[in-house]
């Protein structure tokens, strides 16, 4: 697999893409990593190159602007590898690619669990990789990651010294890129979910079989602001996976924790988590939908100091933007009946397709809709191990509200 990478991305046999005359090439030069379908020369040959070919990109004056990957059946044609437009792919280059990334971890966190790859801002487009100890799952959600997967295993396992690899390749992003789905073991073995340390919480990751990677390290930031509201109170946390902010909130002290979920081994999970930290009696789940519960803890008179909010993105999309908001709002107007005075609520979203401003004005109109007053005491991002590159809107997703309600 490596000896065939290196050759294929050898400059004398480098196909060449050219972008159209009225293409926004200045956007490329400054740092935008993809080039979209409509702005480049489709003809035979191009519409020939299989999905993931590595290839030189050029604008239409055939001046070299990098080395993108190929995927002329998906909306995103090209994806900046290197402004090299002659490196070559190969074990090296996924070694250098992962050897800076790790340096920045390293000097974030004290134990090996994190996201080691956000994609485009790691110099590794459509890429995530998600450290867990001495294991790592993949994510390859474009065609030239599927295409170099055992070359970047290679270079993963040399470079943090990891021995367990699964490759979780579902989702969105691979439908849209034409890819399959599937989740297998690359190298390695796994015994079961493995135990996560994050905030002085315990969270049990499933790696085959959970959501995405088997846990959400981009809201170790905003678990660690709720601690502070959470000591001596009892807490409510809806769209709960593993139990993500209720074990935070224990782990902070909280009196009590009810999470919600509609997944019945996410919940699993969190009560595996709550186990292991001795916090059992204080912890209870309820599986059903979410704005369901809401709905029915109102009927009950059901009041909490904190709830916390964090559903999967309702505006995956552009297209889903109106309807998106809307379900923020009712989120929102369901949840602040049930904060208690002077208590708070928190509200997320990971919809790329929402901007702060709009998520912010759609839960306040929710808050005030369920009869309450807010006022907004933090906004929260993903962390350090998510770095969001400026020129991409889309890596800078994650939005966390905090509010007081009186």
């Amino acid at each position: 697999m490596t000896q065939s990478s290196s050759s294929d991305s050898a400059p004398q046999t480098t196909p060449v893409v050219r972008m159209k005359p009225k293409a926004e090439v200045r956007a490329i030069r400054h740092g935008f990593p993809w080039v979209f379908i409509d702005e480049v020369v489709t003809d035979r040959r191009t519409k020939a190159l299989k999905p993931g070919t590595l290839a030189r990109l050029e604008d239409s004056e055939r001046r070299a602007l990098g080395l993108v990957a190929i995927n002329m059946g998906s909306k995103i044609a090209c994806r900046m590898l290197d402004r090299d437009p002659d490196v070559v792919v190969d074990l090296e280059w996924f070694e250098a690619r992962l050897t800076r990334a790790l340096a920045h971890r390293e000097r974030m966190f004290d134990a090996p669990f994190y996201r080691l790859v956000h994609a485009e801002s790691d110099g590794l487009p459509g890429v995530v990789i998600d450290r867990f100890g001495d294991a790592a799952v993949i994510q390859p959600n474009a065609a030239w990651a599927d295409v170099h997967l055992d070359i970047l295993a290679d270079a993963l396992a040399n470079v943090t010294g990891v021995t367990t690899i699964v490759k979780n390749a579902a989702g969105r992003s691979r439908v849209l890129e034409g890819l399959n789905e599937e989740t297998l073991l690359l190298r390695g073995t796994l015994d079961g979910p493995i135990p996560v340390p994050m905030n002085r919480a315990t969270y049990m990751a499933d790696l085959m079989g959970g959501q995405k990677t088997g846990l959400f390290f981009d809201q170790r930031p905003n678990h660690e602001f709720a601690q502070k509201l959470c000591k001596d109170a009892s807490v409510l946390d809806v769209f709960s996976h593993v139990g993500g902010f209720s074990l935070a909130a224990l782990a902070g002290g909280a009196q009590s924790a009810l999470a919600v979920d509609s997944s019945a081994p996410a919940l699993e999970l969190a009560e595996a988590g709550a186990a292991a930290m001795g916090k059992s009696d204080q912890f209870t789940t309820r599986k059903g939908d979410a704005f369901a519960v809401l709905e029915d803890l109102a009927k009950e008179g059901a009041k909490f100091d904190v709830v916390i909010c964090d559903p999967p993105a309702f505006a995956p999309n552009k297209k889903a933007l109106e309807a998106g908001l809307r379900a923020y709002e009712r989120i929102a107007r369901l949840a602040a009946p049930l904060v208690a005075e002077d208590g708070y609520l928190v509200v997320c979203s990971c919809s790329h397709a929402v901007d702060l401003t709009r998520f912010r004005n759609s839960s306040a109109r929710g808050i005030g809709r369920g009869g309450r007053r807010p006022v907004q005491i933090h906004s929260g991002s993903a962390g350090s191990d998510h770095p969001l590159l400026p020129q991409l809107a889309q890596s800078g997703y994650l939005k966390a509200l905090f509010f007081r309600l009186d």
